[in-house]
């Protein structure tokens, strides 16, 4: 069995820790939502996804 040394070697993936903080902010909107399913609308507006279409068009 291999332990991760202790001390300072963490190494930061900082793609995934983006992907992790969507998922919950996901999971935080899903668990506010009256509805079963949440649209996918909403689920762009959580993502920002009409934000980042703004940004990159200009």
């Amino acid at each position: 069995m291999h332990v991760a040394p202790v001390g300072g070697t963490a190494v930061q993936d900082h793609v995934a820790l983006a992907e992790i903080e969507l998922c919950g902010e996901l999971i935080i909107a899903a668990s506010a939502a009256r509805e079963d399913r949440l649209s996918l609308e909403s689920i762009d507006e959580v993502l920002r996804v009409a934000e980042e279409r703004d940004t990159a068009g200009e």
